[in-house]
């Protein structure tokens, strides 16, 4: 092979390469606010699902449990505070469990969605199921515990999966309801920096 056409085969590939980048550069800029008001209407959608009597849902900051950044809202009608809505990290066997979750004035539990998770199918991805998350209605802080034995006074745990059932109870929406707490009367904000619960096992065993 000569060099001119090596040259020519390098220019070529050049010009492909560079007319590859400019059609991709294109295609991003046109989805991407696309993509952005989608994902806001679901985002929007899923917050009027948590309080849908509420006729605003209102921005109240950011927090960052586990280092991953969530917000809290407060749920409005005609002006008045009717609950709060919290977005909150647990960390689960294998994963960290992103929950979001309302409470009324008083920070008592309403209503609970596992908005993502990759638990163990078949074990620690039950925390999805309506028979675990309907457990939380009515819950405070003091009842926010993880009980192996049948229990409807705290939260039963998932059979095989307490590190997941510890994951969203415990360490989310236990958690979340504190910092709300603190945040609403003023106080410091802190963000869960993920330190283990009492009792906690570590990843990879349960």
């Amino acid at each position: 092979m000569t060099t001119k056409e090596i040259i020519k085969i390098t220019v070529n590939l050049l010009v492909i390469y560079v007319a590859g980048g400019v059609l991709l550069a294109s295609i991003y800029a046109y989805t991407s606010p696309i993509i952005f008001k989608e994902s806001e209407k679901e985002k929007k959608e899923a917050l009027q699902k948590m309080i849908p009597e509420a006729d605003k849902i209102e921005k109240l900051g950011d927090w960052h449990p586990h280092e991953k950044h969530a917000e809290y809202f407060a749920a409005k009608k005609d002006g008045q505070v009717l609950g709060y809505i919290v977005q909150v990290f647990g960390k689960g066997y294998s994963s960290y469990i992103n929950i979001l979750f309302a409470v009324n004035k008083e920070l008592i539990v309403q209503k609970v969605d596992i908005l993502s998770q990759a638990e163990t199918p078949g074990l620690g991805d039950e925390i999805t199921a309506p028979s675990f998350t309907g457990q939380f209605v009515g819950k405070d802080t003091e009842h926010l515990k993880v009980k192996k034995e049948e229990t409807k006074e705290y939260v039963q745990s998932i059979t095989g999966a307490t590190i997941s059932s510890r994951a969203v109870t415990e360490d989310g929406i236990k958690n979340g309801i504190i910092f709300l707490d603190k945040a609403l009367k003023g106080g410091s904000s802190p963000s869960n920096n993920g330190e283990k619960q009492e009792g906690e096992k570590p990843h990879g065993s349960r």
